[in-house]
């Protein structure tokens, strides 16, 4: 498949995940329009690009003691960076936040289980 192509299915299933995520976990809070939600799923695309592969080769042995379940620690952490990048962001300050943990562990398995569908179907 063309890298464009692919990489339209990724933000386009970030984003998604991202709304999913707003509307049935408590503490998990995204504002602003579609463009807004789909800029956002745009930068948790590139911090899964740039950090999942290097976060991965860091906590390599947690993920083999836990038998690949560490990995969910590595998308809590990326998932939990992406609302400071996005404060960075002049045009996206404020449009996300991530309340409590228990928000985080829940918008995490969220936005894993559907990223890992996608990936599997491209």
């Amino acid at each position: 498949m063309h890298w464009l192509a692919r990489l339209v299915i990724i933000v386009g299933g970030n984003a998604l995940a991202l709304w999913i995520a707003n509307m049935y976990v408590p503490g998990f809070v995204l504002a602003g329009t579609w463009l807004t939600i789909a800029m956002i799923a745009f930068v948790l695309a590139v911090l899964n690009f740039l950090l999942k592969p290097l976060l991965t080769l860091i906590l390599g042995p947690i993920i083999v003691l836990t038998l690949g379940l560490g990995v969910i620690i590595v998308n809590a952490l990326i998932l939990w960076l992406l609302p400071i990048v996005a404060d960075h962001i002049d045009f996206l300050r404020g449009s996300i936040s991530i309340q409590t943990i228990p928000a985080l562990f829940f918008a995490t398995l969220i936005v894993s289980a559907i990223n890992f569908v996608i990936h599997i179907a491209l």
